[in-house]
């Protein structure tokens, strides 16, 4: 079974400065006080946690912040510490209103310190906000199957999308689904893939093809599982029902009762460990 590159962090380290040189939480808490500050806290740690560098978040969930978070912080409370954070730009109102996602380049930046020294190295590239100078070998990829994935060294010295048909991973097998928009996908996964785990054979790219289609016979499924391979780092392409790929029954051995194990498993699993 593939091992799932870690999305969250387990740490965020906030400045010691904090409350001395920064104008935004000085607005904050004289705005809305420690509650409020509280809010922003118990917001910024979620996102950390759950994605790393954004956290999905609406008006209607409220309520289920301020029953998390308990000590008399009503919904209202929360909604109003939102906006006010949203206003100083504590969180970026651009991505919210067009995304329903909260960040930051604050946010991102202390990320980005974990995520500097992993293998996968993928955000989504309508997430992210910073500049390409303060995250080199940074990988973005697109919520949208047909936008092709950037990084530093296709970028050069600007931010431009690189056609996917320059780069090496598209010249490896000129066997193509029949959807256009899958193919875009599959493009796009072979080149993140490509960067976190090296080169990739014909014969893989092939195998992979295969595999996916096993998976679903259905187009929109098969997209949907390629753009959460992409995003996610994977190494190999995970099914749709549960979340992960349904490993073959176990054998038993015929002169013991452990169970038997896949050389190319433990490779595997050897090739992904931290």
């Amino acid at each position: 079974m593939a091992g799932r590159p870690k999305q969250g962090i387990d740490y965020s380290g906030w400045s010691v400065d904090i409350f001395d040189g920064d104008k935004k939480i000085d607005k904050l808490l004289d705005a809305k006080g420690w509650k409020g500050f509280g809010i922003y806290f118990f917001l910024c740690q979620r996102a950390y946690k759950v994605n790393g560098y954004f956290y999905e978040w609406g008006y209607d969930d409220c309520a289920t912040t301020a029953r998390k978070m308990g000590g008399g912080i009503s919904s209202g409370t929360v909604k109003e510490t939102v906006d006010y954070c949203l206003q100083v730009d504590l969180f970026d109102k651009r991505l919210f209103d067009e995304w329903g996602v909260l960040t930051s380049r604050g946010i991102q930046r202390r990320f980005w310190t974990v995520l500097s020294e992993r293998r996968n190295k993928t955000v989504y590239s309508e997430y992210w906000l910073l500049k390409p100078e303060e995250c080199k070998g940074l990988v973005k990829v697109s919520l949208f199957p047909d936008v092709q994935p950037t990084n530093s060294y296709l970028q050069g010295a600007n931010d431009d999308v690189q056609p996917i048909k320059n780069s090496k991973v598209n010249k490896k097998d000129n066997t193509v689904f029949q959807s256009p928009e899958l193919e875009s996908a599959f493009q796009m996964y072979l080149l993140v893939r490509e960067h976190n785990y090296g080169a990739i054979l014909p014969e893989q790219v092939q195998a992979l093809r295969e595999d996916l289609l096993s998976l679903s016979n259905k187009p929109e499924e098969q997209i949907a599982i390629v753009k959460k391979a992409t995003a996610g780092g994977y190494k190999e392409f995970l099914g749709m029902k549960k979340g992960k790929r349904t490993s073959p029954a176990k054998k038993k051995d015929n002169f013991n009762n452990f169970d038997g194990r896949s050389y190319d498993q433990e490779m595997y699993m050897g090739l992904i460990e931290k």
